[in-house]
This record gives structure tokens, sequence and C-alpha cells, in this order.
């Protein structure tokens, strides 16, 4: 029997799942202001509030974001995000102070900020995402909008020591998808150090093997969907992500130093 506590916002999390189809109906702007509001006070690495997010209206971009992430759902979105990095804004907050940011001193370019504006940027997502489940709306993250970064960098206008992210995709929701089985909580969270053999890390994978494997058959008996240790092991000698990390690699250098 579950120990679990439940609460409001405890229930909103536990239910979170991910939503492709929405409503046509437009969000009313104090949800918006409500939603972007809860993203600014997410945590933020040493105060730099070193990200921001591009709020998407123009109808022509929605559909070459939909062809860039190869979902059409993404075009039929009410308010959709593209969340970035974002060190430009303090680079020029510094260059006003006199900082010369040319200079090998300059450490705002550097990969570790980016790891930390990287972070800042994802938990402000899933503060929005979060908010936007509690008031009744549907979202879906969207990491396939990192489909093709150099269209998306020039879609966007992103300027230097900034990056893309993550887009989000709010509506109000017009499907009811069954929430996704989650893996046993003793193969995700340990005690004070990680588990000394595979045996003991994989204990259980079977049973959510099984698990995972009924819930897509359930959920489209046209298309069976393999077990779960199965889809990781195709993803694990997947080219084209060998591709996409090239690709990714070249444009992280010094987050955009090439317009």
């Amino acid at each position: 029997m579950s120990n679990i506590l439940h609460n409001a916002t405890i229930d909103t999390l536990l239910e979170r799942r991910s939503i492709r189809k929405f409503k046509p109906k437009p969000l009313p702007d104090d949800v918006i202001e409500t939603l972007e509001t809860v993203a600014q006070h997410a945590a933020s690495s040493q105060f730099l509030n070193d990200w921001s997010a591009i709020r998407i209206t123009e109808p022509a971009i929605k559909k070459r974001l939909a062809e860039i992430a190869g979902q059409p759902y993404v075009a039929t979105a009410p308010l959709l995000y593209v969340f970035v990095l974002d060190e430009h804004r303090n680079a020029a907050i510094a260059a006003r102070k006199g900082v010369e940011v040319a200079s090998d001193a300059f450490t705002l370019n550097g990969s570790y900020r980016y790891t930390q504006a990287q972070n800042d940027a994802v938990l402000a997502l899933h503060a929005m995402e979060t908010a936007a489940y509690s008031l009744g709306l549907g979202c879906v993250i969207l990491g396939s909008l990192l489909n093709d970064v150099s269209a998306l960098i020039d879609l966007l206008n992103l300027p230097e020591y900034t990056y893309p992210v993550l887009g989000l995709a709010i509506g109000k929701p017009d499907q009811e998808p069954t929430i996704k089985p989650r893996m046993p909580r003793n193969m995700q969270f340990f005690e004070n150090e990680y588990p000394s053999s595979d045996e003991a890390l994989l204990s259980g994978l079977d049973e959510f093997d099984a698990e995972v494997h009924k819930y897509y058959d359930l959920r489209n008996t046209e298309r069976p969907v393999d077990a779960f240790s199965d889809q990781i092991a195709a993803n694990a000698t997947d080219d084209s992500v060998n591709a996409k990390a090239v690709a990714v690699q070249a444009k992280r250098q010094g987050f955009r130093l090439e317009r």
C-alpha cells in the first residue's frame, strides 16, 4: 500500500502527463501573466537570471517550429514558448559596468555558466509547466525543437551567448492520455552511495519492462512498442544522435560566437 501524502500540489505533479492535442481556444492574458510570473520565481544560480523565454505568437513561426520538430501539433498550441539560456543580457549589463567582454577574464561565456544557465532555464520551464497543470491546462515539453539547432537559432534571431534549451506548448487539453508508468523508486533513489553492482542497480527492471510494454500496447494496439530496456538499447546506438551531437557542439562553442 502506498504511503504517499496528498495535497493539491502533490496531486498536480503525480497526475502530470504530456498533452499533444489542444482545444483551439486562446488563453486569457491573466493566465499568461500568471504562468510567466511563476517561471520567474524559480530558483536561479547565483541570482544571475540567466535565462529568457520567447513567446511565439506568429503563425508562420509556429509552423516553422512544427517543421523543425517534426510534430504538427506544435503549430496548433494556443501558447508556445522557447526557453533559452541567456548570458547575452548579463554580458550587456557587465559591459555597461565597464567589464571587457572580449577579454580572457570574461567568464560568462564558459562551460560552467553554460551548464548553470541551462539548469536555470529548465527549472523555470518546469515551474511554468506545473503552474499550467494546476490551472487545468495541459503541456508538452519540446526537446524536438533541437532537431535543427542552427535553423532554430536563426529563426529566433538568438544573439551571442544564448542557446535554445527546450520548448513548451500549453493549452486546454483535448485528450486524456493515461499516465505513463514510472521506474521503481529503488532504481532511481539510492542511499549514501551509488549501487555497487549492476545486479542491485537493475533490481525490478523485468517487472518495469512488462509494465511499460503493457502501457504502450493498451495505448496503441496497432503499433506495439518495445519494453523499456529495449528502447534504451535502441537509443544507445542511434546514429542520428551522433550527428546531432556534432552540430550541437559546434554551436555551443562560446554559446554562439559566430553570427
